[in-house]
């Protein structure tokens, strides 16, 4: 690997990303793209199913978590409803939940939940009574003639970002917006109107459609949890809390935009924080020193170029920095409990299914 003359065994210290040198100031890094852009556009959302689901009268789900199910061999699966028409409750981890028309929740671990109106209603499993795959349009599943219903969209997203440690560890179990009454939801209120339109006059390409509305409307559901954390005030812990802080935002903004650039000492100067301050902000508001940071980040990108191009695993090694195939295989096995060509291969059979 070309650089410096010792090179990484363990952690990586250079890649073929652009270095910093004497002729370049790290300050001078361009930070137009928020960080949350860049984890969501280089760890993509790479699936999603969508289905109408329209039970009246009184009724209950049995909370048994089959969403994940739907979707075998993806890494992470995030459960949604969206709802529609009518109130329903619902009950996930001891807690009581009362859902209105516009409310919005997803589940980053999908955990298993209930949802329900009235008492003691019959009981009934929309996740069981789908119709096989493929769809040629949305499938919309009627429970009941009452006419006091509830309408949801319900479906799962895949979203492989949430291989990305440090943001999987700063999510909730549930992510929550309400719309009908909210300012600030508005432009999600609008992408929940397109979506009914959508699935209320089917048109060539809906689907698609509709999956990249699901998409935005998760990325939106993160965007309000990172306002919800900067709202909160200083003492948070966690990713998101960091993104929300201007110090350590900007640290991450420059990590991403340039993820090979860094060193603690590269990265001091361009923070404006010392060594030792740097050290001690990322690991009280992270958990993690910075260049584990930045190790993290680069073994998360190797992980989207094992499963996305065709790059040998040695050059994808030199890219994330690793002086040795060997170094990179021990610290891909440690991230993600499997080797790199292991993965690759498992990747590359869910994507042909």
């Amino acid at each position: 690997m070309a650089g410096s003359p010792k090179h990484l065994i363990e952690n990586p210290s250079g890649s073929n990303w652009p270095a910093l040198g004497p002729e370049r100031d790290a300050v001078s890094l361009p930070l137009d793209e928020d960080v949350l852009s860049n984890v969501l556009r280089s760890v993509r959302l790479t699936g999603s199913l969508q289905f109408c689901f329209m039970p009246s009268g009184d009724w209950q789900t049995d909370g048994v978590p089959r969403m994940a199910k739907l979707a075998p061999g993806a890494a992470q699966t995030i459960p949604f409803h969206i709802l529609v028409e009518g109130r329903c409750w619902m009950k996930m981890e001891g807690r009581d939940y009362a859902l209105e028309a516009g409310d919005v929740v997803a589940f980053p671990f999908a955990s298993g939940h209930q949802l329900g109106a009235g008492r003691e209603g019959r009981l009934v499993t929309p996740t069981l009574d789908l119709p096989p795959k493929p769809w040629r349009t949305l499938p919309v599943l009627r429970y009941g003639s009452d006419r006091v219903r509830v309408r949801l969209l319900c479906g799962y997203l895949q979203c492989d970002a949430l291989s990305f440690r440090p943001l999987r560890d700063a999510l909730p179990t549930l992510l929550h917006a309400r719309t009908a009454s909210s300012n600030e939801s508005a432009w999600l209120r609008a992408a929940i109107a397109q979506i009914v339109n959508e699935v209320d006059a089917p048109r060539p390409g809906g689907l698609s459609i509709l999956e990249r509305l699901t998409e935005i409307t998760f990325i939106e559901l993160l965007r309000q949890q990172v306002a919800n954390e900067a709202d909160r005030g200083p003492g948070r812990r966690g990713w998101l809390a960091a993104l929300a802080d201007p110090q350590l935002g900007r640290c991450l903004a420059l990590i991403h935009g340039n993820p090979g650039a860094w060193s603690v000492a590269s990265l001091s100067t361009a923070s404006g924080l010392s060594r030792s301050t740097l050290a001690e902000r990322f690991e009280t508001v992270l958990g993690v020193s910075p260049m584990r940071y930045v190790r993290d980040w680069r073994l998360a990108l190797a992980r989207v170029a094992l499963g996305t191009t065709r790059k040998s695993i040695a050059a994808v090694a030199e890219e994330a920095g690793y002086g040795t195939e060997a170094a990179f295989n021990r610290a891909f096995t440690r991230a993600y409990g499997v080797p790199p060509a292991a993965w690759r291969q498992s990747a590359r059979g869910t994507q042909a299914r």
